[in-house]
């Protein structure tokens, strides 16, 4: 049995359960598995490094005669990587963490679906004047970027349904398994997004070290930081977003201490150097908060179809609780 729900049918996919663009690691091989088993795969464009697109937009446009889509960090692209996917003739676009306005247009001319991720109610009012067809409502619990005063999944995700009805919305931040699926569609979601439990599968594209660090991994070990992003040099808008992610050497060294790090340009130096040298991981591992629940390293195609089986389980459990007869007088 599948679970029919707006993102569902407008899509025209098996189960509402959609693979999270996660930068360089939802690769096409990745996407393409996800959409073969039913789900929606989305590549994760990041930034729009062409090369990277060249290669990896042909594994997943070939890999699979299913729906699948691709996502992109608006605030880091120009109109370029957009174009380059749309040739492939995804059936979605999604855009993350900036105005999505410069590219509607461009993606409205296709006939890609139009996905817009909010971390705010703000950013979730844009998208609705936007004409985003699907919105994605981010919760703080999720692994990798969001915002720095967003809000946790559970009361987040039924404001931005109620607030962009009869928009579609998907559930982000928090969710690596069924039952976490099944809440989503409790909350009124059409569906969850994942990323986390994604990375743990055999298709994504990191180093099998950090595979295994999120098999390992416990959710009080995550944190939200920017000392991070600081020390690698990266250019995500500054004082807006916030990673999480598992415990790193340079987040115990310069916790409290990002002014200082941020001006230390010897500090950003060492990182490098330690990169080099393989003292730290060329990136952060991002996890959310529900890392504990990963505790293998499956396909894919076998993560899907558990993801979705155990949301059905969910929610017919669910459907048969009663509420408990009221004493007579």
């Amino acid at each position: 049995m599948a679970l029919s729900t707006e993102l569902t049918e407008l899509l025209g996919v098996r189960h509402p359960i959609v693979l999270a663009p996660m930068g360089g690691s939802a690769g096409g091989a990745l996407a393409a598995a996800v959409s073969r088993a039913g789900g929606l795969g989305l590549l994760g464009g990041a930034g729009g490094d062409r090369a990277w697109l060249e290669r990896e937009l042909p594994i997943v446009a070939e890999g699979t005669d299913q729906p699948w889509g691709a996502g992109f960090l608006t605030w880091a692209i120009d109109a370029g990587p957009v174009e380059q996917a749309l040739e492939f003739n995804p059936a979605a676009v999604m855009l993350s963490f900036g105005d999505p306005s410069p590219f509607v247009d461009l993606i409205r001319r296709s006939d890609a679906v139009l996905i817009v991720q909010v971390t705010d109610l703000d950013e979730a009012r844009r998208a609705v004047d936007v004409g985003a067809d699907v919105i994605v409502a981010q919760g703080t619990e999720g692994g990798g970027h969001g915002s720095r005063r967003g809000r946790s999944t559970l009361p987040f995700v039924p404001l931005v349904v109620d607030l962009a009805a009869p928009v579609p919305v998907l559930a982000a931040g928090g969710i690596a398994d069924g039952r976490g699926v099944a809440a989503a569609l409790a909350l009124g979601a059409a569906g969850a997004l994942i990323g986390t439990r994604f990375q743990a599968t055999t298709e994504a594209l990191v180093d099998p070290s950090v595979s295994r660090a999120i098999v390992e991994g416990r959710g009080q070990d995550t944190e939200r930081n920017s000392v991070l992003d600081i020390a690698r040099g990266a250019s995500w808008p500054t004082g807006k977003y916030t990673a999480r992610t598992l415990g790193h050497p340079y987040l115990d060294r310069w916790r409290g201490r990002e002014s200082e790090l941020a001006g230390d340009s010897q500090a950003r130096q060492d990182y490098q150097e330690d990169v080099r040298r393989g003292a730290i991981p060329r990136l952060p591992v991002w996890a959310g908060e529900a890392v504990d629940l990963i505790t293998d390293l499956p396909s894919a195609a076998d993560l899907v179809t558990r993801l979705a089986a155990e949301a059905e389980e969910a929610l017919t459990w669910a459907g048969k609780l009663r509420p408990d007869n009221r004493a007579q007088d």
